[in-house]
């Protein structure tokens, strides 16, 4: 197993600042009804970098990969069913 080094560790830091920056220059900005996707997109990329090189994911074997893939998709049923339940209510 590789351990990251001390570069990669400051090159995600400066990253998820910039996206920080991003996410807040963002929501000064009215961009109809790309606001959601947007923030969802910049959020999907910072909690990728904080899972592969904080977490140490990527520089795991591949097995760790099945269970993150499997927390993943066990988090896709619970949305569903969580969904399906809001969504089957008839709400006045």
């Amino acid at each position: 197993m590789k351990a990251p080094s001390i570069g990669t560790y400051l090159f995600t830091s400066i990253s998820l600042l910039v996206l920080l920056g991003i996410t807040i220059g963002a929501s000064f900005f009215d961009l109809g009804p790309f606001n959601t996707a947007v923030a969802m997109s910049v959020s999907l990329a910072k909690a990728a970098l904080i899972l592969l090189f904080f977490m140490h994911v990527r520089y795991n074997p591949g097995i760790m990969w099945i269970f993150v893939g499997a927390g993943f998709f066990w988090l896709g049923i619970m949305l569903v069913l969580a969904m399906s339940d809001y969504m089957s209510r008839h709400w006045r």
